[in-house]
């Protein structure tokens, strides 16, 4: 498994697949051609399907120049290696091609394997993870700094910083989000009325008003963390702001929680997909459930198997998520499903420390449904806007 670095990415939504990985790729592109006075960029099935709405186009434009950039869209064929393929090229150089594919959670991999990182963790699921956490006494967490070493703290504090950032900002902002849907901001009107609420609604409440707040400025182009994606970036955010507010934890203790949902994530990635254009949103909105009921499992002084628990529970009632937003805009239903899913993420690290950590369905086979479920799914209940809630809407209107 590799590096939570190449996890816990900050960086400009909407979308780690769409926009995020596309933007790294132009600047791979750009740094190998320096004096290149004009680019082509030519977008494949998922990114040229929902490319405009995840602001695709503007993101490579914004790293190759705006006037000296044209974008191809091609959603009608695919690359071979993944839905998330693109070339860039400079027009009349033919050794100039080069061939991407953005993965998932920003990251990119070349047809060759190129792009891959570095294998940083000696184990690769969650039953090594665990085996190790019982055979040295350790907590998640502890095994994820001795693999990782110092930086990682650091590195992970400035990922906590981002995340409260990107809540504050949601929370200050009203107007309408950016694209053809007109929708309307709710996250500061959400925790205003959450703080009359009584104890019970509350909860639901301010989860959802930090979950929408990260949500919309992801939305907005914003600055925000994927967990495990952009699209999904509101719901760790959400889960450790409430839960800080709520028992008074120090940041230490929160970066602990991180490296515990980050275990999570690692396995998810590893052994199933974070990519919704591979395996729909239960890899983003799943994975992202399932990270932060660790996390909140830990902090509520769970053990290492009931952190895996809670994992498993999180995870297990995404499974089948289309992913299908509507104009290709991460908004409906995507803020909403954010805040679903960190409500639906502390409930499963209660009932999670409910038990004594075992049960029937471990958190492997969960992933290993999770990816099985996605490739049998038809490409539009994936990530073309052709299925689901995007056609019953462009339909509607």
């Amino acid at each position: 498994m590799k590096s939570l670095k190449e996890l816990y990415r900050i960086g400009c939504g909407p979308s780690s697949s769409h926009t995020m990985g596309p933007a790294n790729a132009a600047r791979r592109y750009l740094a190998a051609h320096p004096q290149a006075k004009f680019f082509r960029a030519t977008l494949y099935g998922s990114l040229a399907a929902t490319g405009k709405g995840h602001f695709t186009d503007r993101a490579i434009a914004m790293v190759l120049g705006e006037d000296r950039t044209e974008i191809v869209w091609r959603g009608d064929a695919l690359l071979p290696m993944h839905p998330n393929g693109m070339t860039f090229e400079i027009p009349g150089e033919p050794d100039s091609l080069w061939t991407v594919y953005s993965v998932g959670g920003g990251a990119l991999k070349e047809k060759d394997g190129t792009g891959e990182e570095v294998e940083v963790y000696p184990w690769r699921n969650m039953a090594e993870v665990l085996a190790e956490c019982e055979k040295t006494g350790v907590p998640i967490w502890q095994l994820v700094e001795d693999a990782e070493g110092d930086d990682i703290a650091k590195h992970l504090e400035d990922v906590l910083d981002a995340m409260w950032k990107s809540i504050d900002a949601g929370l200050s902002h009203d107007g309408v989000l950016p694209g053809g849907l007109k929708l309307a901001r709710r996250a500061r009107n959400l925790y205003q009325r959450a703080r009359f609420l009584k104890k019970d609604f509350r909860r639901t409440a301010l989860l959802a008003a930090y979950a929408t707040a990260a949500s919309e400025e992801n939305a907005s182009l914003g600055v925000v963390v994927t967990g495990p994606t952009c699209g999904s970036a509101g719901v760790i955010p959400a889960v450790l702001r409430y839960i800080s507010e709520s028992l008074g934890c120090d940041r230490r203790e929160l970066v602990h929680a991180l490296e515990t949902a980050g275990m999570v994530g690692n396995v998810a990635k590893t052994n199933g997909s974070i990519s919704g254009a591979e395996v729909g949103c239960q890899g983003e909105i799943g994975v992202a459930c399932a990270m932060a009921a660790a996390a909140a499992a830990y902090l509520y002084g769970g053990t290492a198997p009931q952190c895996e628990t809670a994992a498993e529970i999180g995870l297990e009632h995404f499974l089948g998520l289309t992913r299908d937003p509507v104009m290709g805009l991460v908004q409906i239903p995507c803020i909403e499903r954010n805040a679903i899913a960190a409500n639906r993420a502390v409930v499963a690290a209660e009932m999670a420390l409910l038990s004594d950590g075992r049960h029937r369905v471990s958190f492997d086979e969960v992933v290993a449904t999770m990816l099985r479920t996605g490739h049998d799914l038809p490409s539009l209940y994936r990530e073309t806007s052709g299925g689901g809630l995007a056609a019953t809407l462009v339909a509607r209107t």
